[in-house]
């Protein structure tokens, strides 16, 4: 196949490569597959109803066209169908299959599903060669067109809001399933602390955890139920003690989550009706009960969906166009923050495994087999220990600040840490205002959005000398600084190091991002920049819904970022953006008029309605209104222009599942990093000792969880804008403007290669146990 399809669209009119999709759940995927066919010189066809429709052909599969998956990305479900198939099933009904396929010319499939999905297509790639064989003896194909289409591949893409898949982090529709998991969990929060109630919810997850997991995290649930974890016998007595201390420690509120497989030590399915029971019946509480079934599965799909959809989509058209015949059939994963390629059926038979292992009760294993995600669970044990370790929030608040630091605090206080709590970021520390924070200070704060503890952005260069002489006064042992940019700033760090030193003594310190910009240096994601993401894509969505059935319309966005480029960016791809303006890659008039006339072509076809996001700062010129003027002027008879500054309601509202998941598991590492540095440290004559790894800052690299020395960091940071001199999501500009149909190049140096599905040793999942 020819390798200049990766530089733009083919020159090769006599090159077309077709797919065929048998899609289940998200039509952002379907979307990125079809625009980066055609993108490459494809065909693509689309397979409605799923298999059922590759085994039924004729108006089942179609052709599809750019315009075809135009406004799909606000929609749940699929826009194309997705069935179950009894006769895919059987050999006949895979012959049919393979039949209407060679008619069409097909030998390429991306299909999206689970386990079952993938397996079934894997079946049919094996039997290809066969199948074809059959076919030319009954003479439905001759001989010519059974050589022709000899090789059958294949690409996956998982589509479970379960994430019970093995060899991915995330699977697409889990994060719009917690999304709607947490807001019915948020809405019974108030009711349960109206009329003091417990409230049982079950989730779905037969055989996967993860949804009750996470959820159960992100709304600081009192209990949690999961298949590959059950609780040891006697857990009807623990936890009702548990919910009766809660009640008697003035807690208004108790919240169960359930997973619909949830079982005990022998196999035996624990109900959310069972545990309601035990509650009302041992302890008398008003209890209600929840299933939220089906709704889980609904509603518009989330910003990170919608990112992750497209990545995957446009990574299974790469995996397609360098597969061959000798090449197993792949699945397209997500690991940490990258792309990956992993042989499809590893991934198959290591989920199966889970299950087997379940089934023989070798639990542990189980949850070693899933990986990562599930592996985070807290095991930590209460122990005693003389170190005083304060937290503070730093910078702008972002949603998630309150999440890391119950996190903080509760892990803390479990590892035997006397925790302290600094009001109003480093003015309120030189200034005094700290106090001791407890277990139930922390209480409900996953949920609530910005910063409870109070946050400024003043530096502590100023107030060196005051901070030190509160720290001795406190006993302050360890420091961990959750905020924005101002948390990797080397120069405060250092000055603030060799002050503590000579006044006070040297402490371990750690940092956590927490910014909607995502702007800090070393590291991909910030806590609170999924939040502002979804705030964005919620908005654009209602200003795209508001000129449904009105005139052509282009509307103008203004995005926060500082000079940071990372909500308009990525929340452009989210959004299905025309074009995004931004700081780091500098524009002038003859880019913006080329936009304005790409808009106009577009107009004039069925496209009624235009979508361009601008960062507050990507150019001083060029401000929004002057876009929106010249977008006004030049759109004269083929559309008109509206224009939004989203401002600060981007850094509101209640914090989203990533994000509460996300400051939760990062806030716990640290502490552990803390405990571990302080005993290290500590263990010969409570001296510290001032080496470069003593202060760090806690970041996701690619696909891990790296913590960094931040002296380390200085090269990498431009100081003067306030960003890092290099950024990851600068790579996924081109795949936002491709999607948009402009003729452009697209770098593949970071596309995924094919790899092999790696199961986590015991000290490896003991150190992922800790996250």
């Amino acid at each position: 196949k020819p390798t200049d399809v990766y530089r733009g669209p083919s020159s090769h009119p006599s090159y077309s490569e077709q797919l065929c999709k048998n899609h289940k759940w998200m039509n952002a995927a379907v979307r990125a597959v079809v625009r980066m066919g055609i993108y490459v010189g494809a065909k693509v066809y689309f397979v409605h109803e799923g298999y059922q429709g590759m085994v039924d052909g004729g108006d089942n599969i179609k052709e599809a066209t750019w315009e075809s998956v135009s406004s799909m990305l606000q929609m749940g479900g699929t826009v194309i169908g997705s069935a179950r198939c009894k006769d895919f099933r059987m050999h006949e009904g895979r012959l049919k299959a393979a039949h209407n396929l060679v008619q069409r010319g097909i030998t390429n499939l991306c299909v999206i599903g689970g386990d079952g999905s993938l397996t079934g297509a894997n079946l049919f790639r094996k039997e290809w060669s066969d199948l074809l064989a059959e076919l030319v003896q009954q003479g439905l194909i001759d001989e010519e067109a059974s050589q022709k289409y000899s090789a059958l591949h294949i690409v996956g893409m998982v589509g479970s809001i379960d994430n019970d898949f093995c060899g991915t982090d995330m699977t697409i529709g889990t994060d719009s399933a917690l999304h709607r998991i947490i807001e019915v969990v948020d809405a019974i929060m108030t009711t349960a602390q109206s009329h003091q109630r417990t409230f049982v919810l079950e989730v779905m997850g037969r055989h996967c955890g993860y949804l009750a997991l996470v959820s159960a995290l992100a709304c600081g649930a009192d209990w949690v139920l999961i298949p590959e974890m059950p609780p040891e016998d006697g857990w009807e007595e623990k936890m009702c003690q548990k919910l009766s201390a809660k009640r008697a420690g003035m807690k208004r509120l108790n919240i169960i989550i359930v997973a619909e497989g949830a079982i005990d030590r022998n196999n035996q399915p624990i109900t959310s009706e069972h545990v309601k029971n035990l509650v009302v019946q041992r302890l008398g509480f008003d209890t209600r009960v929840t299933i939220l079934g089906h709704v889980q599965r609904g509603g518009t799909p989330s910003a990170f969906d919608r990112i992750l959809a497209s990545r995957m989509g446009v990574e299974a058209v790469l995996a397609l166009l360098e597969t061959t015949a000798n090449t197993p059939a792949c699945v397209v994963s997500l690991c940490g923050n990258q792309s990956v390629r992993l042989p499809l059926m590893e991934c198959v038979q290591m989920t199966q495994q889970v299950q087997k292992a379940m089934d023989e009760k070798r639990f542990e294993e189980a949850v070693r087999l899933r990986g990562r995600c599930i592996c985070y669970i807290l095991f930590v044990t209460c122990s005693v220990s003389n170190f005083n370790v304060a937290v503070l929030n730093v910078g702008a608040p972002a949603a998630g600040m309150n999440a890391a630091v119950r996190s903080a605090v509760r892990v803390g206080i479990s590892e035997g840490h006397k925790m302290f709590a600094v009001s109003d970021g480093f003015e309120g520390f030189y200034k005094g205002q700290i106090k001791e924070i407890k277990w139930a200070d922390v209480g409900g704060w996953t949920g609530q959005g910005g910063s409870l503890l109070g946050t400024k952005r003043t530096l502590p260069a100023k107030h060196i000398d005051k901070i030190a002489e509160q720290m001795r006064k406190y006993n302050i042992n360890a420091l961990l600084v959750i905020g924005g940019f101002e948390v990797g700033l080397p120069a405060w760090l250092l000055a603030a190091r060799g002050t503590f030193e000579e006044l006070c003594f040297c402490i371990p310190l750690c940092m956590l991002p927490a910014t909607i910009s995502n702007n800090v240096p070393g590291t991909n994601l910030s806590i609170g920049a999924d939040t502002a993401l979804n705030a964005i894509v919620e908005t654009c969505d209602r200003i795209k819904q508001s000129a449904s059935g009105t005139k052509h319309r282009v509307f103008i966005i203004e995005t926060m970022g500082g000079y940071c480029g990372y909500l308009a960016s990525v929340g452009g791809l989210a959004a299905g953006a025309d074009a995004a303006y931004i700081f780091e890659e500098p524009f002038d008039i003859r880019e913006l008029q080329s936009n304005v006339e790409h808009l106009t072509e577009k107009m004039k076809t069925s496209i009624q309605r235009g979508l361009v996001l601008r960062n507050e700062n990507s150019n001083e010129n060029y401000t929004t209104d002057f876009i929106y003027q010249l977008y006004s002027e030049e759109g004269k008879g083929v559309f008109d222009c509206r224009k939004n500054v989203l401002g600060h309601m981007q850094q509101g509202g209640a914090p989203s599942p990533f994000d509460r998941n996300f400051g939760t598991k990062i806030a716990a590492k640290a502490m552990q990093w803390i405990s571990k540095k302080l005993n290290e440290s500590y263990r010969k004559g409570r001296v510290f000792a001032n080496t470069e790894d003593s202060a760090c800052l806690l970041g996701m690299r690619r696909r891990a969880l790296v913590f960094q020395p931040v002296v380390q960091l200085r090269d990498e940071t431009d100081f003067v804008h306030r960003i890092p001199k290099e950024q990851w999501w600068l790579k996924l500009r081109p795949l936002m403007k491709i999607l948009a149909k402009y003729k452009t190049s697209y770098d593949i140096s970071d596309s995924g290669q094919l790899e092999h599905v790696v199961l986590n040793g015991p000290k490896e999942s003991e150190a992922m146990a800790a996250i």
